[in-house]
């Protein structure tokens, strides 16, 4: 069922409600996003539908970034004390949202601890090895199969996540998706400085990085779905016309009920194949795709 675009500031108004940097925030994720384009093959192109995905516990069973910090321990980048503190730095990120302005600043440090100083291609490198080490097994097969049924109706598939932006890159291009909107970390000359652009891409920002790309991209943001388990995506969700709440947290699930947004659940074991196409990706998609064939152009940067 879709819903009617909302503000971000409007959607979502608990901890990290909308603010500048924020706005920011988004605005650096889409003007960095990376981008592949899957090779579509004979399947029309759709140039105004896309659809976001988040990555963690959505897409992929766990944090992401705790997986690439597990995978960074067992090179030595740091300590198991170091790891253990940022491990309980995710777990109150997740259960309560960004929380107070200290707790976002210590969240931060401690994203921005593990590439200070490091070159920009040693981290993708290595990103791609702890991908295949710990992440691949953990990827959702039911959003997978979601995600699949946009890019099989011609429509561009975004992953959006507050993981770093090589790291998500690495993730949508392995998966085979278009490519990825992550938080930005600044560096200089292919060494990574410790700093931010913008703030980390959580909450209101996610919905301004969606806009920022569908502006550019030149997206119907009514004819675009967005994917997410946490109700900190409620803003996300309600920029576009057709939310889904996959493996939700009880706040998210409640507000899907209330606003009849589509639930799946794919840690009940349910089977791929009772997910129907016309379901999530509404009844005039494959129409669209048809209509907009002739004026597709391939974009063609690289991750």
């Amino acid at each position: 069922m879709g819903t009617d675009e909302l503000d971000p500031a409007e959607a979502f108004d608990g901890p990290g409600a909308d603010t500048a940097a924020a706005r920011d925030a988004g605005a650096a994720a889409a003007a960095a996003a990376e981008t592949a384009g899957p090779d579509l093959g004979s399947v029309p192109p759709d140039l105004t539908a896309a659809a976001f995905f988040d990555v963690d516990n959505t897409m992929m069973m766990g944090a992401s970034i705790f997986h690439f910090a597990r995978g960074l321990a067992s090179r030595n980048f740091f300590s198991g004390a170091d790891l253990r503190g940022f491990v309980w730095q995710q777990v109150k990120f997740r259960l309560g949202g960004e929380g107070t302005p200290e707790d976002v600043q210590a969240h931060r440090e401690a994203a921005l601890s593990f590439v200070a100083g490091r070159e920009v291609s040693e981290l993708v490198e290595l990103g791609e090895e702890i991908y295949d080490e710990l992440m691949a097994d953990r990827i959702w097969e039911g959003t997978r199969a979601l995600a699949q049924m946009h890019l099989d109706a011609g429509q561009r598939v975004w992953l959006v996540t507050a993981t770093p932006l090589e790291l998500a890159g690495i993730i949508a291009r392995r998966l085979g998706l278009t490519g990825a909107l992550g938080t930005v970390a600044e560096h200089d000359d292919g060494v990574y400085t410790g700093r931010l652009v913008g703030e980390l891409l959580h909450g209101p920002a996610k919905a301004h990085a969606v806009r920022a790309l569908a502006a550019r991209e030149g997206l119907d943001l009514r004819r675009c779905s967005a994917y997410s388990d946490s109700i900190n995506d409620a803003p996300m969700l309600s920029v576009v016309g057709t939310a889904v709440a996959v493996n939700p947290d009880a706040e998210l699930r409640a507000l899907a009920r209330r606003n009849g947004w589509e639930i799946r659940d794919f840690r009940s074991g349910r089977k791929v194949a009772r997910i129907g196409v016309p379901s999530v990706l509404g009844a005039g998609a494959v129409a669209g795709a048809v209509a907009a064939g002739a004026a597709y152009r391939r974009r063609t940067s690289v991750f």
